[in-house]
């Protein structure tokens, strides 16, 4: 089993419950600036988490029913590990092939169609080779 790795901002969770059934391996506080586009907070509390593969699905789903709805077209969460990857709006969540580019692009598609800037949803990683 691969455990999941991804990055949770604390303050993008309206319950914040589920912050305490992942391993936060780093937290770090970041000022909030303009392209950031959440002129309603000051900063962010970015907590590192690790996950386990059999946990992954659940952790998803729960994040996804915690994200912050007042602002729900500003918020995703994700997390991934060799093969696969985890993306999570409010409401939906996409189980990515990392292999699989045009996967990746829905979900881009997705948070822009949101309102989330294009430069906060760029979640390819640079393969050299992309299945379609």
């Amino acid at each position: 089993m691969k455990n999941y790795q991804g990055v949770i901002i604390e303050e993008s969770l309206e319950n914040k419950d589920v912050l305490k059934k992942v391993k936060i391996i780093s937290t770090r506080v970041e000022k909030v600036v303009e392209k950031h586009k959440t002129p309603w907070l000051s900063q962010w509390t970015l907590h590192t988490v690790e996950i386990s593969e059999d946990e992954a699905k659940k952790i998803a789903e729960e994040i996804s029913k915690s994200l912050d709805h007042t602002h729900s077209g500003s918020w995703y969460a994700d997390f991934k590990n060799d093969t696969h990857c985890y993306i999570i709006f409010r409401d939906k969540i996409f189980y990515i092939d990392r292999k699989k580019k045009k996967q990746y692009d829905e979900a881009k598609h997705y948070g822009i169609s949101l309102g989330i800037p294009e430069h906060q949803v760029d979640f390819h990683p640079d393969i050299a080779e992309w299945e379609r």
